[in-house]
């Protein structure tokens, strides 16, 4: 069975595909399908082969682009998995710089800056143009074309290393030296390049040139503690980075690679052939001529500063620093404090102190100093916190708490002035025992019926004890806390002999009342803060408890208390012609050593000792009342003399009259002839009785003039 398909059989069959096929075998002539080979169309093209370099033109261009292609699918995931770690852009912002507090005395001149940074931020407009220009030549001579990072820097770093063999210079520009320096850690890493590459690119697209470059000043370490334009400025130069000359500028520029390296201090010669390179690279750039080059590289050496001394001046920084959250909060901008300090009489405070401690200090076994003046308002003229701060920051004004010894008894005086006794009330001043303890005098000797006035001025321990228990310890703790103490005080006996720890300053602003006529005071030493922009933030306005004590208690304190430097312990602080009070004050075995003294104008206290505690050799009547009468004559000059205030006459005509008082709260007789008797004479002590407080009267009692030849005998230093 035959099964081929005929023409007629297909779908497509018929008549037409007959005719093509006849029209097909009548073109073919010879060449038919008898067996010719078909002829070629005449229509159709030839195809030539290409030629081997062709070939591989192409295919190296397709494996170009491949490996292009890839490596940039490559360079994506490593920027997606790198920068996922930091987050959204949209949550990206410039951390804020610490804020700087620029510290200034009273006449405006900078004590010194404090905060993180060691100087304020600076705007890029207050800057000559020459500083920022030197460090664009020196660092990024393409900083204002490229887009935060440098192709052509990357391309000709590279070559570079692949020359060396190795690396040999980095390749940030700026942008990206503050993308590190604002958002990430120094680490060396690939992962922390691109994100730096990342953040340099979203800083371009958010802040303007000269905004990235004032952030880059502001934020950049220049060695030293220095950080920012202003630090380094101050820190190397002893001036403000708005009047750097060109020369200055370029070495600050010149040292940023290295600042350890190329410090100006220690490395003068590195110094100055960085600024000689930061110069050249401004006249290649076009920002300076040679001829400015060569003027500005003269003399360089004349213009740095040797390393600033850390002054006494610090203490009152620190101290300032450390009130900030008390009147602003949580400062969060740079701010600029005017204090109350002045600035001669803190060089001299300084001076005399130091001297006295380099001079005598080994020889009497004391080895620091504090010192705090202030005026009678309480606004603190001169702090000073030890001997070197260099050596120790610690405030021995401020922070230390010690004993103030009998510097503390004007307070025990006072509070029993408050209870009806007077200057001239008698005491006795004999061996006491209460419910066990013993206070005894420093030299272990005793003479008898003594008026309070002249039991101040000799310091007598029995004395201030009998009168703490006679008022109650509790009376005078309420009069300590009127005066502006703020310790928390025991409510005991011992308290008559200062036993209980103070800072410095608040014992030198207890005795500003005396000086006042009766007004309490806070100690202070900030007038005015204001931001960089003069914005006012705070201002002092009078305060203080207002009049805490009458005129004629002023004036029997000031009676007493200037008995004290007339003929008393006090002796070698009398001030000339100035009307002046004070009493001394040392501690068992001689560890502390101290006078507080005043005039109407100033009050200022002294204290010597040793930071471990251990004796000294010194006495309040010695070297601290010489060290305040030295300090206080020169801050003296110029002022007026004035009288102490206060409303009250001591007796001045004392005559024996034979007559018989009961002393209050102890009974015992006292007669007029036990008090008289020839100086030096110890009268014979009375006998010792158990001490019972009464509610009795003191009665003032006049005394021969040989009392003060005796006291002076005992207890005169």
């Amino acid at each position: 069975m035959d099964l081929r398909l005929s023409p007629d059989d297909r779908v497509d069959g018929g008549p037409q595909r007959k005719a093509r096929g006849q029209r097909a075998q009548a073109g073919s002539g010879s060449n038919g399908p008898k067996g010719g080979k078909p002829r070629r169309p005449q229509n159709r093209k030839v195809k030539k082969k290409r030629s081997g370099g062709m070939r591989f033109i192409v295919g190296f261009a397709y494996f170009c682009f491949t490996m292009l292609l890839l490596g940039g699918v490559a360079v994506a995931g490593i920027v997606v998995y790198y920068g996922q770690d930091l987050g959204s852009s949209s949550t990206w912002e410039v951390p804020q710089r610490p804020p700087n507090i620029r510290v200034l005395a009273s006449n405006g001149q900078l004590l010194t800056n404090r905060g993180q940074t060691g100087g304020e931020a600076v705007g890029i407009h207050e800057l000559p143009p020459y500083v920022g220009q030197a460090v664009v030549a020196s660092e990024d001579r393409r900083f204002y074309s490229h887009f935060g990072v440098d192709p052509i820097g990357l391309a000709s770093v590279g070559i570079e290393m692949i020359r060396a063999g190795g690396i040999t210079r980095g390749a940030s520009t700026i942008t990206q030296q503050v993308a590190k320096n604002l958002f990430l850690t120094p680490d060396q890493t690939l992962g922390r390049k691109v994100q730096e590459a990342l953040l340099a690119v979203w800083l371009e697209q958010n802040y303007s040139k000269d905004q990235i470059l004032e952030l880059y000043l502001n934020r950049v370490h220049f060695g030293s503690g220095s950080t920012g334009i202003e630090a380094a400025a101050q820190t190397y130069f002893g001036i403000s980075a708005r009047n750097l000359s060109l020369g200055q500028a370029a070495m600050l520029a010149g040292i940023l690679p290295a600042p350890s390296y190329y410090n100006p201090r220690t490395h003068p010669d590195r110094a100055a052939e960085r600024q000689r390179l930061a110069l050249a690279n401004m006249v290649r750039e076009g920002y300076i001529t040679e001829q400015e080059a060569h003027a500005a590289a003269q003399n360089m050496d004349a213009n740095i500063t040797t390393e600033r001394v850390a002054g006494t001046e610090y203490y009152v920084a620190d101290w300032v620093e450390s009130l900030m959250n008390d009147y602003l909060g949580e400062v969060n901008e740079d701010v600029v404090v005017s204090t109350t300090l002045d600035w001669d009489m803190q060089k001299q405070a300084e001076f005399v102190i130091k001297e006295a401690v380099a001079s005598q200090g080994e020889d009497l076994d004391f080895s620091q100093a504090a010192f705090v003046a202030m005026d009678t308002e309480g606004r603190v003229r001169a702090l000073v916190g030890g001997v070197d701060y260099s050596q120790s920051s610690y405030n021995r004004a401020v922070t230390s708490r010690r004993q103030p010894g009998s510097a503390f008894k004007p307070f025990v005086y006072l509070a029993a002035l408050q209870q009806g006794y007077t200057p001239d009330t008698l005491m006795v001043d004999e061996p006491l025992d209460y419910e066990g303890w013993q206070p005894e005098n420093s030299n272990g000797r005793y003479v008898g019926p003594v008026l309070l006035r002249d039991a101040l001025a000799f310091s007598i321990n029995t004395v201030s004890a009998r009168l703490a228990i006679d008022i109650g310890p509790e009376n005078v703790v309420e009069t300590a806390y009127r005066m502006g103490f703020s310790t928390n005080f025991q409510p005991v006996p011992s308290i008559a002999l200062g036993t209980q720890e103070v800072s410095l300053l608040e014992l030198t602003s207890a005795y500003a009342p005396f000086a006042n006529g009766g007004y309490g005071v806070v100690p202070n030493v900030i007038t005015r803060i204001t931001t960089t922009d003069g914005e006012v933030l705070f201002e002092e306005t009078p305060a203080g408890p207002g009049r805490i004590l009458t005129d004629e208690q002023v004036g029997m304190m000031n009676d007493m208390l200037q008995t004290g430097v007339q003929a008393g312990t006090g002796t070698r602080a009398q001030l000339g012609n100035w009307p002046m009070a004070g009493k001394t004050g040392t501690t068992q075995r001689n560890r502390d050593a101290l006078f507080v003294g005043y005039t109407a104008s100033l009050v200022g206290g002294v204290w010597l000792g040793n930071d471990d505690d251990t004796p000294t050799r010194v006495f309040g009547g010695q070297i601290p009342a010489q060290i305040w009468r030295d300090i206080m004559a020169e801050a003296h000059e110029g002022l007026q003399s004035a009288a102490l205030p206060g409303n009250y006459v001591k007796l001045q005509d004392r005559v024996a009259v034979p007559m018989q008082d009961t002393m209050p709260a102890t009974g015992t007789p006292v007669t007029i002839d036990q008090i008289q008797g020839q100086p030096g004479q110890q009268p014979a002590p009375l006998p010792q009785q158990q001490i019972q407080p009464q509610q009795q009267q003191p009665v003032a009692v006049p005394a021969d003039d040989g009392i003060g030849g005796l006291l002076n005998g005992l207890f005169g230093e």
